[in-house]
């Protein structure tokens, strides 16, 4: 059975991926395009199961969903869709597995580009003496530019719809995301020291400023936010001042929080009190805060972030990497506390796979705990999804597959050996089906992924600079060790 099979015209479908961002028209194998009617919406995807991560776990078999403008429109059987809608575009659902976009609630996407610069390092060690260097060294707009658009598409290839990232030259990013047509959360990084597109804190936050008001209301999947870095790098007055300004503009903050031994120990030392309680006390959390990595919070500092509805990041990758720690993730979701997944960047990942970050989520905790029933497979679905999108705020605009929400939805395909047999659908999205089983990706109802082709990216060309750039970057390290 073909995946696409033209009823009208190639052209009709090839006007389609264009205005999805298509650089170029796949073979016709994944859709069938009909002729415009009256009651034409956009797009109908099919699934031979429908994972719709709602409120009570809906699962659908041999389902569709109904898409015009964006919206989802419906969910149900596919019998009952294609006779309420006729769609200028349908995606075949034969062994797919429909669900929503993932959603990476902590990255450092230009970060691609020192995949592998610096690795087995402590947290500070990594960062002090060989990634705030490189960054001084090699970051300009070129290289966010170069490195987002690579990030992108690893992330597009995988599954991952939206996105919150924290970086330098965030007008850079905001336009990659722009043309790409991924969906993100864009930080302005405010750091009390001299980086790549800021002097200290203050210009950071003045820089901040001028990108929020660029940016904000100007594309309905951009929010544009700020990212103090954390609190060894910045003092309380400068975290109160970048709170004050993320409340004058009405946006969320993101930030690395208590995330490692050095960190807790740093702030008791500099302020009598570990992290979470510091923040809390000069009023940090008095506005939407995303959490990066929360591995160290106390007994007494886990209600704090469920009362102040703090979004926590869990990134088990990273953390087990650079042996930051385990996070108690198990007792974060028993206090209630918004939980979503993150890779952090892949310079301490080393990949932006969202799949492997929902095993080693799930896998972390049941041996933590010596308890297998930690976490359930469900539950980690729910982290990447419904509850990721809840974390960074956007909990009534995606992460499930409802009417009204936003279309972004993934179709993932169980036809290679690895879902053969299948017994239950959630645990095999969790524990089997990695990256390259992402067959179509759908976002703000555009198709940026079909059949495994990326159809709003010039791949061939971002590879091509990439490579070239990242020589240029071994060059110049070679250079630099050689003369030390």
């Amino acid at each position: 059975m073909t995946r696409i099979t033209s009823c009208f015209t190639g052209i009709f479908f090839a006007a389609f991926l264009a205005a999805c961002g298509a650089g170029e028209t796949p073979s016709e194998t994944a859709a069938t395009t009909t002729p415009a009617s009256e009651n034409d919406i956009d797009l109908i995807v099919n699934g031979s199961h429908i994972v719709t991560m709602d409120e009570v776990g809906t699962i659908i078999e041999n389902g569709a969903i109904a898409i015009d403008d964006g919206v989802i429109l419906a969910v149900g059987s596919a019998d009952e869709v294609t006779a309420k809608y006729s769609a200028a575009v349908t995606l075949d659902g034969e062994r797919r597995i429909v669900m929503p976009g993932i959603v990476n609630g902590h990255s450092h996407a230009a970060m691609t580009l020192l995949r592998g610069v610096a690795d087995d390092l402590a947290l500070m060690d990594w960062l002090q003496n060989y990634i705030f260097p490189a960054e001084v060294e090699f970051v300009d707009a070129e290289f966010v530019r170069i490195g987002t658009e690579l990030a992108c598409w690893e992330m597009i290839r995988g599954g991952t719809t939206t996105f919150v990232d924290m970086y330098y030259y965030p007008d850079t990013i905001a336009q990659v995301v722009e043309d790409c047509g991924m969906r993100a959360l864009i930080s302005a990084t405010v750091i009390d020291q001299r980086s790549p597109d800021a002097e200290n804190a203050d210009d950071g936050i003045r820089k901040g400023s001028g990108f929020i008001e660029r940016w904000q209301n100007r594309n309905s999947r951009i929010t544009p936010i700020f990212g103090p870095h954390a609190n060894y790098t910045l003092n309380a007055g400068q975290l109160a001042a970048t709170r004050d300004a993320a409340m004058k503009y009405g946006v969320p903050i993101s930030i690395h929080l208590s995330e490692s031994p050095f960190e807790v120990q740093n702030s008791q030392n500099t302020y009598g009190m570990t992290s979470i309680e510091h923040f809390e006390s000069i009023g940090f959390f008095e506005g939407p805060t995303i959490a990066a990595h929360v591995v160290w919070p106390t007994q007494e500092e886990i209600p704090i972030l469920a009362e102040r509805r703090v979004g926590v990041i869990h990134n088990p990758t990273s953390n087990m990497k650079i042996a930051s720690g385990i996070a108690p993730i198990t007792e974060m979701l028993e206090a209630g506390v918004l939980v979503g997944l993150g890779t952090d960047g892949a310079a301490s990942n080393n990949d932006l796979d969202m799949w492997e970050e929902m095993r080693l989520a799930a896998f972390l905790q049941k041996v933590d705990r010596m308890d297998p029933t930690a976490i359930p497979a469900t539950t980690v679905l729910r982290m990447a999804t419904s509850g990721g999108a809840a974390a960074i705020g956007l909990g009534d605009t995606i992460g499930s597959l409802e009417v009204g929400k936003r279309a972004d939805l993934i179709q993932v395909a169980f036809e290679d050996v690895h879902h053969v047999p299948t017994y239950d659908v959630v645990s095999h999205l969790v524990y089997v089906s990695d990256e390259q089983d992402v067959a179509s990706v759908i976002i703000d109802g555009k198709v940026v992924m079909l059949e495994r082709k990326i159809t709003s990216i010039d791949t061939e060309r971002v590879a091509e600079e990439a490579t070239a750039l990242a020589a240029r970057i071994q060059a110049a390290l070679k250079e630099r060790n050689e003369a030390n």
